[in-house]
């Protein structure tokens, strides 16, 4: 890496977890806007699509500190975007060491580093920090999280709440997307794939969610770059639906069969961490602040379909 190439009059932004669903549509959306130099970074080879142009990549894995603070050193960002975690939330309940490596101790590591440049760091955290006793939440109730994933990030929310320069915590649920290779899955294309064969599917109806579109998230946090917010801002979609809910409504878009989705409940499954019954989120003081505006679930689902659509021409 030649620092003198560097140069640019432009803010940098520098992403971790850039090849994850997130971490990619905040570059794309970086890129599309060209107000920002973005330096994109993720463990291995860059997944990010071809065809984009405009950006840096550098291989950084969170957890080796040596790393993180030489690419810190190189690119010194402005701003930095924390988008990278464990989260799986079971196998974050069985393989403790590697939850804490990757949630506490790598974000540790971002934070040192972003002291080196005096950042504003805006770290993605979850609606599993709350007990989903009385939910949805708003930014200022009391975290009690069920399982070792909300620890874990209520541990490192408390960290960012000590950073010596800007910080910002946005916290979300169920985000939902399409990454652009089609690596991972979600609802929506699980109960899209599902009804399509003809099989019967079963979804609770008693846990509650404000599920966030990806494209939503990845503006807001860059509509708290633009305003520089600092704090603890609520970034997901407004609806609270449980997952049974999602699977209606996408059945409904899809024109497919909803008489093979089935209610269940929680216990059904049988899995290994505990989840918060009811969560969601409230976002008034982000629409207030930052003028976020969320697509509705309906809205979500139409922008997933051309997506879609786009990957099965491509192929």
């Amino acid at each position: 890496m030649d620092i003198n190439i560097l140069k640019s009059e432009k803010p940098k932004i520098l992403i971790t977890g850039a090849n994850g669903l997130v971490g990619q549509k905040i570059v794309k959306k970086i890129l599309i806007d060209g107000k920002y130099d973005v330096i994109a970074t993720g463990i291995g080879i860059c997944r990010l699509p071809g065809e984009w142009e405009g950006y840096d990549y550098e291989e950084m894995d969170i957890t080796h500190f040596k790393e993180v603070m030489e690419v810190f050193r190189i690119y010194a960002p402005q701003y930095v975007i924390h988008a990278a975690s464990m989260t799986d939330v079971d196998r974050c309940e069985v393989s403790r060491h590697n939850c804490y490596e990757q949630n506490v101790k790598a974000t540790l590591n971002i934070i040192q580093a972003s002291t080196q440049c005096q950042s504003h760091l805006i770290f993605i955290s979850t609606d599993f920090i709350f007990d989903g006793k009385n939910g949805p939440y708003d930014e200022a109730d009391k975290p009690n999280p069920l399982n070792y994933y909300g620890q874990t990030k209520l541990e490192t929310e408390i960290a960012i709440q000590k950073y010596p320069y800007k910080w910002a915590i946005v916290r979300t649920n169920l985000v939902y997307g399409i990454s652009h290779d089609m690596s991972r899955s979600n609802i929506i294309l699980w109960v899209k794939k599902g009804l399509e064969q003809g099989k019967t599917l079963e979804l609770v109806d008693d846990q509650f969610r404000t599920p966030t579109l990806a494209e939503d998230l990845a503006e807001g946090c860059l509509l708290i770059v633009a305003k520089k917010a600092s704090g603890i801002f609520n970034l997901s979609g407004e609806e609270l639906l449980t997952p049974y809910d999602m699977a209606i409504i996408t059945a409904g878009f899809f024109h497919l069969d909803a008489t093979k989705i089935k209610k269940t409940d929680s216990s059904h499954f049988g899995q290994v961490a505990n989840r918060p019954l009811r969560t969601g989120l409230i976002i008034s003081k982000a629409k207030e602040i930052l003028g976020f505006s969320p697509k509705s679930f309906a809205e979500g689902i139409g922008i997933m379909a051309k997506q879609i659509k786009l990957a099965e021409y491509k192929t």
